[in-house]
């Protein structure tokens, strides 16, 4: 009984492979690579999507509203500080994981700020630049770990780094782990102090832990009549 069980295995395996090895027909070979465009044709459907979304922020509104104000948006303002095509965008897809107080059905590719590297008169820096169309530019979890990414890469090869700072300060929607990604920050611009050149931007109104970070750097500026710095904000408060 051992025997033919092993037989009969032997069998099926043989089967299996020939199985396996058999050479498609034309109508096969046609329909396999006509699945395989059609997924990749999907894919790039859904990243092209992606995008898009992520270069509008938090929509077409909240930026004429940002401009209503006498602002430019945050990659307004990055196209025009960098050398014109060096901007290399990083984790441009990233979105917050908050799922409490209905978070989970409000997402922006991106979140709420815009990293990356690039040049400045032909020098390498590394920069971010928060969006206050999304969140009005509050700092979440994953906007603390795109801003960490860029200073320990510009640390790494000795380059500047250049906050521009427009935000509400920690989103109180996601709590302790907004507050610890702003630990995160200040921990870096206490590492990069005397080390590379730290510069921060105050392009907006800034509060709480956007404010405590641009004074750990090297050099702040502000714009007249536009600028804002207070220790927390009124939600906070309440």
């Amino acid at each position: 009984m051992a025997t033919l069980v092993r037989l009969c295995g032997r069998v099926f395996q043989q089967n299996a492979v020939s199985r396996q090895f058999q050479p498609l027909s034309g109508l096969q070979r046609y329909s396999a690579a006509a699945g395989s465009l059609e997924q990749t044709l999907d894919v790039k459907h859904r990243i092209d999507d992606t995008r898009r979304r992520a270069l509008l922020g938090g929509g077409q509104k909240r930026i004429d509203t940002q401009h209503k104000k006498g602002k430019l948006t945050a990659r307004e303002r990055v196209r025009l500080l960098m050398d014109e095509g060096s901007f290399v965008e990083y984790d441009m897809f990233l979105e917050h994981n908050c799922a409490d107080f209905g978070m989970e059905k409000e997402k922006y590719p991106g979140d709420s700020v815009v990293t990356g590297r690039g040049c400045i008169n032909g020098r390498t820096v590394f920069i971010f630049s928060q969006d206050f169309t999304v969140f009005g530019g509050s700092l979440s979890g994953a906007h603390a770990k795109k801003i960490c990414k860029i200073m320990d890469q510009a640390m790494l090869v000795g380059a500047p780094v250049i906050g521009l700072n427009d935000s509400g300060g920690a989103r109180i929607q996601e709590g302790v782990e907004s507050l610890a990604g702003y630990a995160d920050i200040f921990q870096r611009n206490v590492m990069a102090s005397g080390v590379i050149p730290q510069i921060s931007l105050i392009m907006g109104p800034c509060a709480g832990g956007a404010v405590y970070s641009p004074a750990l750097t090297d050099f702040t500026f502000m714009v007249k009549e536009t600028s804002y710095l207070f220790i927390t904000g009124p939600d906070v408060v309440k």
